[in-house]
């Protein structure tokens, strides 16, 4: 069973309304990552139309797989989520994922990096952006490609994290290729999705609002499948998720204005 609500987001590119359904029963917060994340597209796609009424274009298209080799933070309702995108996966895809999955491990582990990613991932502390950048930088020189990028194109790319969502820029996409040496040009985001569900995990499990590195995701699941297993009812996930959302957007209004 599901009930219908219809959401109006006002954001700094403009208003938002979005017709939800969402589970009445009780359900993982996995179940919530879809529908916020479609929030955070439509936020984001009136930043696009904002671009272009400024005579911009995004540059990223299909192949452009420079962004995959950066490092990307998941919240923890999309690392289970994630978790179980690989859990349906047909046999042969599912073991070329952990194959590959396997083999981004091996790196990071010669690189020194595994054991340094796994320790974010755990810490009992709320990390500023300050704290991820050495290990950003360290990461980003590996130019190590995302495990489930096959032939420079996301095999998951309608469950792709928020992260990669957002990250559209207008400079030309050749810049890309090394972001550490050229200035690049991203879309604003009103609503960084993997940080309000962030904040929502921490609300409902009382934790620190943990992001986790891409590549350590589904190890962390495997940790922490304990944690998987808990529900809530549907519309309590969203009421909180809405709450979450809402600040973010109220420090977007102010971080903006005052910027002019």
């Amino acid at each position: 069973m599901t009930e219908r609500f219809e959401i109006a987001l006002k954001t700094p590119a403009g208003s938002v309304t979005s017709t939800v359904d969402v589970p009445t029963g009780f359900v993982p917060v996995s179940a919530i990552v879809p529908l916020v994340r479609r929030m955070g597209e439509e936020a984001l796609a009136l930043e696009e139309q904002r671009a272009r009424d400024a005579g911009l274009s995004v540059s990223c298209r299909k192949g452009c797989a420079a962004c995959c080799r950066m490092l990307v933070p998941v919240s923890v309702p999309e690392a289970f989520a994630l978790a179980e995108v690989v859990g349906r996966l047909p046999d042969q895809e599912r073991e070329l994922v952990h194959r590959r999955l396997d083999a981004t491990h091996a790196r990071l582990e010669e690189a020194g990096l595994w054991n340094r990613l796994l320790a974010i991932s755990e810490t009992d502390r709320a990390l500023e952006d300050e704290d991820f950048a050495p290990i950003n930088r360290d990461y980003y020189a590996l130019r190590l490609p995302c495990p489930f990028l096959e032939n420079e194109i996301c095999s998951i790319y309608e469950d792709r994290p928020a992260a990669c969502r957002e990250l559209l820029v207008t400079s030309p996409a050749e810049l890309c290729q090394d972001i550490e040496s050229n200035p690049v040009t991203p879309l604003p985001v009103a609503v960084r999705v993997s940080t309000a569900l962030g904040l929502l995990w921490a609300d409902l499990e009382k934790d620190v609002p943990r992001l986790i590195p891409l590549p350590v995701a589904i190890e962390w699941v495997r940790r922490h499948e304990h944690e998987q297993t808990h529900t809530w009812p549907g519309t309590e996930l969203l009421d909180r998720a809405l709450e979450k959302v809402w600040r973010l957007l109220g420090q977007a209004f102010e971080k903006r204005s005052a910027e002019f």
